[in-house]
């Protein structure tokens, strides 16, 4: 049988859609069209561009077929992993007020077990669930996973000991009604801060999932974090897992990296921790990042050996306690541009960063300079 030949041929990706029309209307025949024979490579991965071969030597971050185990897991750092909360229902579960978030969340569970108990009264198979339900946002957000529960007649009760704290977004504390029925996905959060004393110990590396579409960064947090955070698809790596009554402590590093580090480094007194601390340093590493991109689009991270371990993971270390203890920081001193044409005006609904990175438009009467440009 003949084997099939794939042809291709791309635009500039900033090109926008018209431009992309202006740019094929210029071929009068697909035969001249620049083509390039392209082949996949043993992942099956057919857009090789940018692809860095040695990126698969390194120790996987993670795996999905690792997680899953009950045993100890091998060739991964983390043994389990998650995603952020995806709840569905944002503007419901979320808050910056907790006596308000309690409110809100008392009448949408109102609402909810209003409409649990009518469909029960239904009781006929012929009406579907999307013909009985009452599409209404000021009174509750319907997602797949609250339509089941709907479905199987599943009563919810407000618990105001399920109101956590929340990394909504980067440097933004929120609230959150961390529940099983109201939050659409909860990830593995039962089990990574499953009560609030576990927040005083516990850490996790967030960084964006498979096919993020923007820059690739990270973060730590000793919170749990939304779906969204600051990237596409959120995935967390702690360093502690618990049962979900918060006992049975566990480190989620795996016995298996500990020692592929100690044996490398010919150390043994190379710690988890000194692990966690060192691949958080290498995800913001520059080097790493720009020689990767197109690798971290495509994979979780995976963790070189660097030619020193100590180093990074002093840097680590710090990198945690700037980003978990920001607020305690010395503040760094902008220069205030004020339009004295305006009058004063603190109200912002959408800060713009300038091209160079050096300034912030706050809004149109003030913006910030003297922004370094790696900080």
């Amino acid at each position: 049988m003949k084997k099939a030949k794939i042809y291709y041929a791309r635009m500039d990706e900033f090109y926008r859609k018209e431009e992309k029309y202006i740019q094929l209307q210029k071929f009068e025949h697909i035969g001249n069209v620049d083509w390039q024979v392209i082949k996949p490579n043993k992942k099956y991965i057919w857009l090789t561009n940018g692809l860095e071969d040695e990126f698969d030597n390194f120790i996987p971050i993670g795996n999905k077929e690792t997680k899953t185990k009950k045993g100890e897991a091998i060739d991964c750092i983390f043994q389990i992993f998650s995603t952020g909360v995806h709840s569905s229902r944002d503007a419901w579960v979320y808050n910056f007020d907790f006596n308000q978030l309690s409110i809100n969340i008392q009448q949408t569970i109102d609402d909810y077990n209003e409409q649990v108990i009518k469909w029960k009264q239904k009781n006929n198979q012929s009406v579907k669930i999307d013909d009985f339900i009452i599409y209404d946002d000021a009174q509750i957000s319907w997602s797949s996973t609250l339509k089941k529960h709907l479905n199987r007649g599943t009563l919810n009760k407000y618990d105001p000991e399920k109101i956590r704290d929340s990394l909504y977004r980067p440097f933004c504390n929120q609230f959150v009604y961390f529940d099983e029925i109201l939050n659409d996905r909860r990830g593995q959060f039962s089990l990574i801060f499953p009560t609030p004393e576990t927040e005083a110990e516990n850490r996790i590396i967030c960084l964006p999932g498979i096919g993020n579409r923007q820059a690739f960064c990270s973060f730590i947090s000793r919170f749990m974090i939304s779906m969204d955070f600051a990237f596409e698809k959120a995935q967390c790596f702690p360093f502690y897992t618990y049962d979900e009554d918060g006992t049975n402590r566990r480190e989620n590093i795996t016995d298996w990296a500990l020692k592929q580090f100690r044996t490398h480094y010919q150390d043994e007194t190379i710690t988890k921790w000194d692990i966690f601390h060192y691949t958080y340093a290498v995800l913001h590493h520059p080097q790493y990042r720009d020689r990767y991109a197109a690798n971290l689009k495509r994979e979780l991270p995976r963790i070189p050996f660097t030619p020193e371990f100590c180093p990074f993971v002093e840097a680590g270390k710090r990198l945690t306690e700037i980003h978990i203890h920001y607020e305690k920081q010395p503040e760094y001193r902008l220069k205030h541009l004020e339009n004295k044409d305006l009058p004063i005006d603190w109200r912002v609904e959408k800060m713009r960063l300038s091209k160079d990175k050096t300034q912030l438009k706050y809004n149109d009467f003030l913006t910030l300079t003297n922004i370094p440009l790696n900080g």
